[in-house]
């Protein structure tokens, strides 16, 4: 059951910018599944160009408090083509996407496994639960 929360707040300010393949991210969140684990996402504007990379994503809504609404997680083998032609883009637009937070994984099994646990614990508009 999920907790209902789809809340996530920036883990810190950083000093410095962090860099995704010459992307600036604008933040760092933290998000836990459902398992308890935590996984660290990159945060970048909505409409950033990514490198064919594989990875775990979450769609964003960023608040005026400075916390990120979660509107949708996902996974990918290939960042720079997943956003073009998504399934749910009417969904993103309809919740607000702002951002796109951005953990990088090269290994299919264990972004598939991530995902899951991360939709398990987050209850987020545009997932099917």
């Amino acid at each position: 059951m999920a907790n209902g929360s789809i809340t996530a707040e920036p883990v810190a300010v950083q000093s410095s910018p962090q860099r995704l393949e010459g992307q600036v991210a604008t933040d760092t969140i933290m998000m836990e599944g459902r398992s308890g684990a935590k996984h660290e996402f990159q945060v970048f504007s909505w409409g950033t160009d990514f490198k064919p990379l594989g990875a775990v994503y979450v769609v964003l809504k960023r608040r005026t408090d400075g916390r990120y609404d979660v509107i949708y997680i996902g996974e990918t083998g290939d960042l720079s083509e997943r956003f073009d032609n998504h399934h749910q883009t009417a969904c993103f637009t309809r919740n607000g996407k702002t951002h796109i937070g951005v953990h990088l994984e090269s290994s299919e099994q264990r972004r598939r496994a991530i995902e899951s646990d991360l939709i398990a614990n987050y209850n987020t508009p545009c997932n099917e639960q």
